[in-house]
This record gives C-alpha cells, sequence and structure tokens, in this order.
C-alpha cells in the first residue's frame, strides 16, 4: 500500500473512530436514527432498536432496500459500522440464516458487537479487518451489503475484487454509496482530508 493509501485509511480511521466514541459531535455529514430514516429505513424498525444501535449510523442510504434478503441466507455487511444495517439483515434472515460484518475500526467492531447483543442477536458476528482482504471462504456469501463505505476506499477496484470473490455465484451485491460528478485533482486525491473531512 502506498504511504498516501496508509494516510487515507489512517485519516479514515481516525474520523470514524470518533464517530462511533462521540457520535454527537459529528458536525460534517449526517449520523443518527433521523439521518436513516431521512434514507428510506422505516420508523418503525428504527425507533424499535436502543439508542445506541442507531447513534453511530453514518450511511448514505439503504443497501438492504436494494433487495430483498431471504430467510437462511449468509450476509456480509462490508464497513459494517456500529452495526446497523448488519442488526436488520440478521433480523431478515433469521436464526437460519447468517450476518457477518467487517470494519477497520475497532471502536465501531466493539460497538457492533454490543449493539448485536443489546437486542438479542445469535445469527451475527463482526471481525475487525480491512475490506480489502476479506476474511472469509470464497464463494461462502449469499448477498454482499455495504452503505457508504466504497468511497472511502483508496483501492476500488481491489474492495469489489474481494466482494465478488467471496459471493457465491448467483449472489447479490447490494451497495449504496456517493458518487463524484465533478473531476478532482491528483492533488485533492492525494490529500486525506479529502477522504476524511
Amino acid at each position: 500500500m502506498s504511504e498516501t493509501h496508509d494516510e487515507i485509511r489512517d485519516g479514515v480511521l481516525e474520523r470514524f473512530t470518533r464517530t462511533a466514541v462521540a457520535p454527537q459531535q459529528e458536525e460534517k455529514f449526517p449520523v443518527g436514527p433521523d439521518s436513516a430514516k431521512a434514507l428510506g429505513y422505516g420508523a418503525r424498525e428504527i425507533d424499535s432498536l436502543p439508542p445506541a444501535v442507531t447513534e453511530s449510523f453514518c450511511g448514505v442510504g439503504n443497501p438492504i432496500g436494494l433487495g430483498e434478503l431471504q430467510p437462511g441466507e449468509t450476509v456480509l455487511d462490508l464497513g459494517s459500522g456500529a452495526g446497523l444495517d448488519s442488526v436488520l439483515a440478521a433480523r431478515e434472515v433469521g436464526l437460519a440464516g447468517k450476518v457477518v460484518g467487517v470494519d477497520m475500526t475497532e471502536a465501531m467492531v466493539d460497538k457492533a458487537r454490543r449493539n448485536a447483543k443489546s437486542v438479542g442477536l445469535d445469527n451475527v458476528e463482526f471481525v475487525h479487518s480491512g475490506i480489502d482482504a476479506i476474511p472469509m471462504e470464497d464463494e461462502s456469501i449469499d448477498v454482499v451489503i455495504s452503505n457508504g463505505v466504497l468511497n472511502l476506499c483508496p483501492d476500488k477496484p481491489k474492495v469489489l475484487r474481494e466482494a465478488f470473490r467471496v459471493l457465491r455465484p448467483g449472489g447479490r451485491l447490494q451497495l449504496a454509496d456517493v458518487l463524484l460528478h465533478d473531476d478532482v485533482t491528483p492533488e485533492e486525491v492525494a490529500e486525506k482530508s479529502t477522504w476524511s473531512d
């Protein structure tokens, strides 16, 4: 990984560690349950969760809403954060299914584990890892979801190769993310704050 990639990763780690620990101090982008509702999550499902599950939510869409999850499916949540999408997916796939959330931010993984425990879910687990080297077997996942994370990855093709590596034949990628409409200069791409502020 280049020095620039390391700097970008470090900036993203710092930013989302702060969001895990003190989400109420986030000022740069919307977080929390109101943000989730504005992005298409049902008010009833969001309000049914403890505040700790929703307070650090910082997604940009609703990847679960892009396709129906089936009971018994295995779901991988790339960049799972504090676990909101993983918790909702675990409810949909039921006890016969399984959800694995992967996040590089240790504070988010710790919070997600507490959140899953607080709602009594046994079919979800969280792994501390980058999403450019997913610690899972080939063709082991039915659905890969991700919410506002790919845009934070300097090597997007590598992340997507990993996602497709773990997907079973006929599996689905349900991705909610932001797109860049304007050109950026090489200097802007290399600037850590472009990725994390």
